[in-house]
């Protein structure tokens, strides 16, 4: 399995039919074992933030166990325009 930034992003933009996808490797040598996100869906409209993350963490099931840290924002795509507006 590959486990890099470009095969998170794909594969949330992907299952979570994103809007927008980031993914950061946040590893000191960027050896892909701590990552930030941030999901744009139209997925998590009515969605508690729990709920939400749950949708991610399904998403991710088979990277989950092999990444060390991973801190996640999720986003619908109304919150996303306001959160860029600011």
């Amino acid at each position: 399995m590959e486990l890099s930034a470009c095969s998170l992003r794909d594969k949330l933009r992907r299952d979570l039919e994103a809007d927008h996808v980031e993914v950061e490797d946040t590893t000191l040598n960027r050896c892909a074992t701590s990552f930030r996100v941030l999901v744009v869906s139209t997925k998590f409209e009515g969605k508690s933030l729990l709920q939400r993350h749950r949708l991610v963490n399904e998403c991710l099931a088979e990277e989950l166990p092999h990444i060390h840290a991973f801190e996640q924002k999720t986003l619908t795509p109304e919150q996303w325009t306001r959160e860029r507006q600011k």
